[in-house]
């Protein structure tokens, strides 16, 4: 365990919420969102319900004092991989999204690669481990 630092924790918080919005977007507006930015349905569903799984944890981290460096870690990779992952799902040719959507993915995983970012430097400002 160690003891979280205030970015740390609001870094986390900042995730849980924009991942959130997106999550009830995602899950109740897929049709809508699909037909804007040409992506498919099922992915933008199945994403906005992953999401919903992924806030719940981002914001039960962000109301910790004390926290699993690991489970952070979990957290701070995760957020790399989606990037990484949303840029390569472009490049694919899995998807055809219009500019709109390409936009929306690019978007997206700038936003995700910033909160790794910002998790990262919160982690290291966070206190020594603490002996649970």
């Amino acid at each position: 365990m160690i003891d979280a630092s205030s970015f740390l924790r609001r870094a986390l918080l900042a995730d849980a919420v924009f991942s959130g919005v997106s999550a009830l977007g995602l899950t109740f507006g897929a049709a809508a969102f699909a037909t804007l930015f040409s992506l498919p349905e099922a992915l933008l569903r199945e994403t906005g319900l992953f999401l919903i799984v992924y806030t719940a944890l981002v914001g039960w981290l962000a109301s910790r004092t004390m926290v699993l460096r690991p489970l952070v870690l979990l957290v701070v990779v995760g957020n790399a991989a989606w990037t990484v992952g949303s840029i390569a799902l472009l490049f694919s040719g899995a998807v055809s999204p219009n500019f709109a959507g390409a936009l929306m993915v690019v978007a997206q995983a700038i936003a995700t690669g910033v909160f790794a970012e910002l998790q990262y430097v919160g982690l290291r400002k966070s206190g020594s481990a603490v002996a649970a």
